[in-house]
């Protein structure tokens, strides 16, 4: 594997390229100079809607294919079911909030937030239990954070399968949370020195519960009220959630009602008969919470397509990891053979998605796109056939191999895998 010039360069190259293709492009701007469309047409002459047409906030209507969607050969039932992100048809690293991805295992539950309550108990000098307004009185913070499913890209192990970005990918959501910091509720209650773990309970019908080593409960966990500056939504939870950056979507409950502090963790269904890594010997790997840096182009992909011929090119995608930042992505147009330094852009926030884009020349040949993540950590984004060399097959957690699409001459894409 060899890496190609560096990011200036490959600007430098694009934007000779783009001037190389000046010419060709002012004639194709004077061969549209008639076309019907330009001319005035009968929305530029009516009065719109009032703002009071929809309320909250919606969409253009040309924009309602934008929109979460699940699998229904992964969907066992209704209440227990996943919702993809359209990763494809966003920008920037901010999920709105009505295509952010959700799992539930119960149906989403329906919360009154004057009869929620939450509370502490168990190794603690003082069992509490809280209101909303409670909560509300602690001070708040604000932190952007990514929530990814373990499961995320989980159908690959075994090889490609799902044709497009929000399905292979699309279990993740970035948002600004605001919350309580959990250790000011924790100490609170006052933790007795015997307390190393805590069991956070969801209220919904699924009974959900995770335990959580102490030393994270009181790094950087939130019990979180609002998402991107508005109440959480009943699918994230609503009243009220568990924020654990960096680490699996399973952890971070939903319509959190109770924290019970424990000195030993307590094995509850979700981290044994699931969200565990099943290994090749039958062995499984538990207590992996941290997600791995990973990355996935998002625009060109199979649900995005290129519409335009060859010439001046953007391909653009996320990257996130559980353990930093994303200072560097590196992108390859030939399946790997050789690599060039994408152009990050936009805030980058610990924990958090980072965008990243590449611009370049499409000489109208086939290609094939692959993204590689670094992390502030120096962790390098695997190949899947690195992983399987370790894990083997079984699993269908933590697959944060490098994905790759194939773009044909037409500018379809197609997941595939390369060796």
């Amino acid at each position: 594997m060899t890496d190609s010039p560096s990011q200036g360069h490959s600007r430098r190259k694009f934007l000779k390229g783009a001037a190389l293709a000046g010419a060709g492009a002012a004639t194709a701007g004077m061969a549209r100079a008639n076309d019907p469309a330009i001319s005035v047409q009968p929305w530029m002459q009516e009065l719109g809607d009032g703002v009071d047409a929809a309320p909250y906030g919606s969409p253009s209507p040309f924009e309602a294919d934008v929109k979460r969607r699940n699998v229904e050969w992964l969907t066992a039932d209704p209440v227990s079911s996943v919702n993809f992100t359209p990763l494809h048809d966003l920008d920037g690293i901010i999920t709105p909030n009505g295509l952010c991805f959700e799992r539930h295992h119960g149906g989403v539950a329906q919360v009154d937030p004057a009869e929620h309550r939450l509370m502490i108990n168990g190794l603690v000098d003082r069992p509490l239990v809280f209101t909303m307004e409670d909560l509300k009185r602690f001070p708040r913070e604000n932190h952007v954070y990514f929530l990814e499913c373990a499961a995320n890209s989980g159908m690959e192990w075994r090889g490609a399968q799902l044709n497009g970005c929000q399905f292979t990918h699309g279990m993740i959501h970035n948002v600004m949370y605001t919350g309580v910091p959990l250790r000011l509720i924790l100490q609170e209650a006052g933790i007795k020195t015997s307390g190393k773990w805590i069991l956070p309970e969801g209220a919904d019908a699924s009974g959900m519960t995770r335990s959580i080593p102490m030393e994270k409960a009181l790094d950087d966990c939130l019990v979180a009220l609002k998402m991107n500056g508005e109440a959480l939504r009943p699918e994230q939870g609503y009243p009220v959630r568990l924020v654990v950056p960096g680490w699996e979507g399973n952890m971070w409950v939903k319509w959190l009602r109770r924290i019970e502090v424990g000195d030993q963790p307590w094995h509850h269904r979700e981290e044994t008969s699931k969200y565990t890594d099943l290994l090749a010997d039958g062995q499984a790997r538990r207590f992996t919470w941290e997600m791995d840096a990973k990355s996935v182009i998002t625009n060109p992909s199979p649900q995005a397509p290129l519409t335009h011929g060859p010439g001046p090119t953007v391909l653009t995608g996320v990257a996130w990891s559980g353990r930093g930042t994303i200072p560097r992505v590196d992108v390859s147009i030939d399946g790997g053979k050789s690599w060039a330094e994408a152009r990050m852009d936009g805030p980058s926030f610990d924990k958090s998605m980072h965008r990243f884009y590449y611009d370049f020349n499409w000489d109208g040949r086939p290609l094939l796109l692959q993204s590689r993540a670094h992390d502030s950590t120096g962790y390098v984004q695997p190949t899947k056939d690195q992983l399987r060399e370790i894990r083997g097959v079984n699993s269908i957690y933590h697959n944060n191999g490098i994905q790759t699409w194939a773009v044909d001459e037409k500018g379809n894409a197609e997941n595939v895998e390369v060796s």
